[in-house]
């Protein structure tokens, strides 16, 4: 896997993503409730989309993406 990112850089991604939307003091909060409260994503994820339809869901993720342009700064995951 010569083009993946190692886990050192994606927690430092990740870490740099939180703090920068939420502040360090929110971005430490947000951990410890991650962890408290042994969030599951893809369950979360699942009972929050699936009861979408699907225009709903495509409206949602075009609003989306118009209040939140991509900057042009993704880093390439393979």
């Amino acid at each position: 896997m010569g083009n993946s990112i190692n886990t050192v850089d994606i927690l430092n991604s990740g870490m740099q993503c939180l703090t920068e939307k939420l502040g360090i003091v929110d971005a430490e909060r947000f951990i410890s409730v991650i962890i408290r409260e042994q969030f599951d994503y893809t369950k979360w994820q699942r009972s929050h989309f699936d009861g979408m339809s699907p225009e709903a869901f495509n409206e949602a993720a075009a609003e989306y993406a118009k209040e939140h342009p991509y900057k042009g700064n993704a880093k390439v995951v393979l």
